[in-house]
């Protein structure tokens, strides 16, 4: 605990904030924010009001955002060394976003529609027979399955009554030595020890 309250904490505080180069803690939570946090409140937002053009957008950048994260899978060990990488991709996922640039328009229109045209046929193929492979999978796992959630309602549920319990626990012996003078605190000193 005495580590909290020393200058090391102090100085580590301030070079992330002072000098986010070093550090790629606070541009990566920047990141995050930005591609994901923010996007799906703008995507709550527009199906809340039933803005045909807000969804459309938010269609658009999920696609966008989808297909740089399925190449980011790919790529990430390769360009994340790079110095200023997330610096790039926060700047990427803000452009993707800025109704000024149509970004995430831009990506789709050019790239992604394209591809995706080209290659339709083949992907609705490679995606129908996985889908299939999938339903075979679970189906022949159905009994597993259906222990493995057994178990976790059991595990939850055992969890759920130790907690209640422990909290019922802990009211009654503060209630109890409330009510109890006899029962000595521990701001107390033991007489006997001298």
């Amino acid at each position: 605990m005495a580590l909290l309250g020393s200058n090391i904490t102090s100085e580590v505080g301030l070079r992330l904030l002072l000098c986010p180069l070093g550090s790629n803690v606070v541009i990566r939570t920047a990141c995050c924010t930005v591609g994901i946090a923010l996007p799906v409140y703008s995507t709550f937002k527009a199906i809340e009001s039933k803005d045909q053009n807000a969804q459309h957008r938010c269609l658009l950048y999920w696609a966008a955002y989808g297909s740089f994260s399925l190449i980011e899978v790919f790529t990430d060990k390769l360009i994340s060394w790079c110095p200023m990488y997330y610096h790039l991709k926060f700047a990427f996922l803000v452009w993707l976003q800025l109704p000024s640039t149509s970004g995430a328009k831009q990506i789709y229109s050019n790239h992604l529609r394209p591809f995706l045209l080209r290659h339709q046929v083949r992907v609705d193929q490679v995606l129908g027979l996985a889908y299939c492979e999938v339903i075979k999978l679970v189906s022949s796992y159905q009994a597993e399955i259906q222990f493995v959630k057994s178990m976790v309602v059991k595990i939850t549920g055992s969890a759920d009554q130790m907690l209640r319990g422990a909290a019922e626990s802990d009211r009654s012996q503060q209630h109890s030595s409330a009510e109890d003078p006899a029962v000595p605190s521990d701001a107390e000193p033991d007489q006997n020890n001298h």
